[in-house]
């Protein structure tokens, strides 16, 4: 997690689980019920020497054995229209990473980073652009949800993992930040209020469905053909679309958990009405039969102009028509509503502009 030998070499307190924070504390030669004294207040962000009823001498091995570190905020943005707000989160080792907190009327919702960088090479994401850093440790993705609670004052109740990274390229340390996310005794937020964004690696979306957490599962699905899906997204040339969908497939009878389709519509690229056909088509095919009800839903996301690709969002009724044709022939689709604007909450580009200003 650091680049110092010394701090790499001592353990990561907020990415232990409950058991093993127990474990950990027994291990120093102090009673179990410690871990309980730690837990919960380091998942407030309170770091273990701010816990006042925990005593000196578990405070001081703790600092020789253990590191507990949050992100810091290097640079936040707050939208005048809807008060999203947006974070540039400075990490231990230097780098840095996104996250877009969001308000609803039911709740706050947070899109996490998983990675510094990402190395899938979307055509279209400012995510991508200098590849993979490095992969995030669960502290880290926990680390941006209880920043950013503290920050705004309020409880962030949903959770969606679709910032800076592909979060299935980190599957074990996304794993078992699901499992600690969902801790009682920490942040408590439910499996069904966090959604899971992937690029479509074929063989995790497998082993996933055998996790059987009922959280959303999204895909990033963007072309209704190979050819194009391929000239934008990279994975498609290891896993067709047709294998893609079998694994959906695979997901819903396994899990009974509806799956999400994301399709980022891009300017005379995958926005016509042959390609809306196609989808509804391919999508019908693949994920539906006489017997087979399974839910299929759309979601339309006019892509972000990123200053190192040419690519341009659709005209409003290009969008509309699109959205229309895939509801006549029964897939239900909804165009994300932009929060955000006047900030550009689409993740990356803050973490770019950093990267840049380094280089300059």
């Amino acid at each position: 997690m650091n680049s110092d030998t010394e701090i790499i070499n001592k353990t990561d307190l907020l990415s232990l689980h409950p058991e093993e924070l127990e474990e950990l504390v027994v291990g120093l030669g102090e009673p179990k019920y410690r871990a309980k004294q730690l837990f919960a207040p380091m998942h407030s962000g309170t770091a273990p020497e701010q816990i006042s009823n925990v005593g000196k001498a578990l405070k001081a091995k703790l600092a020789d054995t253990c590191v507990y570190s949050l992100p810091i905020i290097r640079k936040k943005l707050v939208s005048a229209i809807d008060g999203t707000v947006k974070y540039l989160y400075g990490l231990s080792d230097g780098n840095s990473v996104e996250s877009v907190v969001m308000k609803y009327k039911h709740g706050n919702t947070i899109c996490i980073s998983t990675q510094v960088g990402c190395r899938m090479g979307c055509a279209f994401c400012a995510s991508t652009i200098g590849g993979k850093i490095r992969d995030l440790e669960p502290s880290e993705m926990l680390g941006q949800i209880i920043v950013a609670a503290k920050d705004i004052g309020e409880r962030i109740s949903n959770v969606v993992m679709m910032g800076i990274g592909e979060p299935l390229d980190n599957y074990d340390n996304v794993i078992k930040f699901l499992k600690l996310v969902n801790c009682e005794e920490g942040l408590n937020i439910g499996y069904r209020h966090i959604s899971l964004s992937t690029c479509g690696l074929v063989d995790k979306i497998q082993r996933l469905a055998k996790e059987n957490f009922p959280i959303t599962l999204s895909i990033s699905l963007h072309a209704s053909d190979d050819a194009t899906r391929s000239s934008i997204m990279p994975v498609n040339k290891k896993w067709s679309i047709d294998k893609l969908l079998g694994a959906c497939k695979e997901y819903y009878a396994t899990t009974g958990r509806r799956i999400s389709f994301e399709y980022t519509l891009i300017s005379g690229k995958n926005d016509n009405r042959d390609s809306a056909l196609r989808l509804a088509e391919i999508l019908n095919k693949a994920l539906r039969s006489h017997t087979d009800t399974m839910p299929i839903h759309v979601n339309l996301i006019p892509v972000n102009p990123v200053s190192e690709t040419a690519f341009s969002s659709s005209e409003r009724k290009t969008v509309e028509d699109f959205a229309a044709t895939l509801e006549r022939k029964g897939i239900r689709a909804t165009v994300r509503r932009t929060l955000g604007a006047d900030i550009n909450a689409s993740c990356g580009q803050l973490r770019r502009e950093e990267e840049r200003r380094k280089v300059t």
